[in-house]
């Protein structure tokens, strides 16, 4: 029998703290769910306490999870695990997760705390989460930097004012997997009521070992760990959930422990948290990425033509990727094409399933080949269209040599079609300067970045912006055959957020 690991996802909590991967209530309750569905035993909803937007979103998934626990991170301090607990309490299975620094360069220049303080607040503070809730996670923020004599006093005291999980954080991705486990084998040896908590691991990537320390991690005596989906994350991001999972179950035979996780779920999550905050997934990553399971070196594919063991170590279809793509084109039908959107985890009523029909005969009848890839892009480009404020109804451009480039845009703004002229340096310069007389603001284009959706001069093009105001960063995302089309549709979603979050502030919401 193999070791139960709890899989414990940050991905809204953590991996939105990520510069510019805010996402949107409907789009955490989207996340929250899928995670829900694949088998995640721990959800991290948010920061309670960070703004009414994060306690909202905490709230709500806590009322809608059917199975995964719910928490909310505190820190250690009353008003936070007050708030925490408050969001969570609906939840069928909640948690209250607090933290606070035991390192010497924390508690020097962060917390301004001695030793003997921290451990007064450690005791105070889970006694206080434990009262509002049975399944208190207390962490040792930058445990890894921590002597370890020191630390184990920190989970001693917490263990015993009530915390059910002890969390030992790379906070910074300092260690190498040795040190990693190493720590955990000590505190686990050394805290006299060690056998009263679980174990969990978390890790940061910033030397590129998130992965490889959290499997430490569990060789030394964890049994959760804390990732996030695409690795999001602070900085370099965190443990990649789908990596961490796949390990486990692809080599069983050096790590005898097992999880939930419907495996087949993982690029649809994969995709559905790219989608959700603008951060591309790399065309190399490990599991999810667009060339994980492709092969174009001769001798590659001549080895998987003869058998697929030579050069894959998983099956695609095992982490949710089909073997073939090319399958849809301009003369399938409407039944083809709800089986196919099926197959790519979409379900649309009638109405919305005519549309996306009508969009995507109009894409074929654009473009000679259609891929998966193409149909999941027109989808979620509609699904981001419907919750805008204002969007691109039509755009001209006329480019050349002689310059200067100018562009006439339709705009749909509340309802209203509003048309302006502008002209620009470039063509997308241009594009860009119309979106802003029709919707004016003072953001500073800070990313525009453009990749291929599939293969061809036909390709559909996905553009990413990222627009920061006031050090406020807000990304977007737009797919069309046409790159200026994309590229005004991201510009639109950016633009889009960062007037939802100025009227937020004008009505008095803190929309951090």
């Amino acid at each position: 029998m193999s070791e139960h690991i709890i899989i414990f996802d940050t991905t809204l909590r953590d991996g939105e703290q990520s510069p510019g991967a805010s996402m949107t209530l409907d789009e955490k309750l989207q996340i929250a769910t899928l995670l829900d569905e694949m088998g995640v035993d721990v959800i991290e909803a948010g920061f309670p306490i960070a703004s009414e937007g994060d306690f909202e979103a905490v709230s709500e998934i806590a009322r809608q999870i059917e199975n995964s626990v719910v928490t909310g991170l505190a820190r250690a301090i009353p008003v936070d695990i007050d708030r925490a607990g408050e969001a969570v309490r609906h939840a069928r299975r909640p948690r209250i997760h607090t933290f606070v620094s035991t390192s010497p360069i924390h508690l020097q220049h962060q917390m301004k705390k001695t030793e003997e303080e921290v451990l007064e607040i450690i005791e105070a503070t889970v006694g206080q989460s434990r009262n509002l809730c049975d399944n208190v996670e207390w962490s040792a923020m930058d445990a890894t930097r921590t002597p370890l004599d020191y630390l184990v006093r920190c989970v001693d005291v917490a263990i015993r004012a009530g915390a059910t999980t002890i969390n030992l954080p790379d906070t910074v991705g300092y260690c190498v997997p040795s040190e990693y486990r190493n720590m955990f084998e000590y505190v686990r040896n050394n805290v006299v009521d060690a056998d009263k908590a679980i174990f969990s691991a978390h890790c940061h990537n910033d030397l590129g070992m998130a992965v490889a320390n959290s499997l430490a991690g569990i060789e030394g005596g964890a049994r959760q760990v804390e990732c996030t989906i695409n690795g999001l994350g602070e900085r370099a991001g965190n443990a990649a959930l789908e990596e961490i999972v796949m390990a486990i179950r692809t080599r069983g035979d050096v790590l005898p422990y097992a999880t939930k996780i419907d495996t087949r779920q993982l690029t649809r999550a994969s995709k559905l948290v790219a989608m959700a905050s603008g951060f591309t997934v790399q065309y190399n990553k490990a599991i999810v990425g667009k060339n994980a399971f492709a092969h174009e070196s001769g001798i590659h594919q001549d080895g998987m033509l003869k058998h697929a063991e030579t050069y894959e170590i998983m099956r695609p279809e095992d982490v949710g990727v089909r073997a073939t793509s090319l399958v849809m084109g301009k003369h399938s039908g409407r039944h083809a094409f709800k089986q196919k959107l099926a197959e790519l985890g979409f379900e649309l009523g009638d109405n919305a399933l005519q549309d996306a029909f009508r969009r995507f005969k109009d894409l074929a009848d654009r473009k000679k080949h259609v891929y998966d890839e193409d149909i999941e892009a027109l989808i979620e480009d509609h699904i981001t269209e419907e919750n805008e404020l204002a969007r691109v109804m039509s755009l001209t451009v006329i480019a050349g040599t002689g310059g200067p480039q100018k562009a006439i845009l339709v705009m749909d703004v509340g309802g209203r079609h509003v048309t302006e002229e502008a002209t620009g340096s470039g063509p997308v310069d241009a594009v860009f300067n119309a979106v802003k007389k029709i919707l004016p603001h003072e953001a500073k284009l800070s990313l525009y970045q453009v990749h291929a959706v599939t293969e061809g001069t036909d390709a559909q093009a996905e553009v990413s912006v990222r627009l920061e105001q006031n050090g406020r960063i807000e990304s977007g995302r737009g797919a069309d055959v046409d790159t200026l089309v994309a590229s005004a549709k991201a510009y639109v979603a950016a633009v889009n957020k960062l007037l939802a979050r100025r009227r937020l502030h004008a009505q008095g919401v803190n929309a951090a």
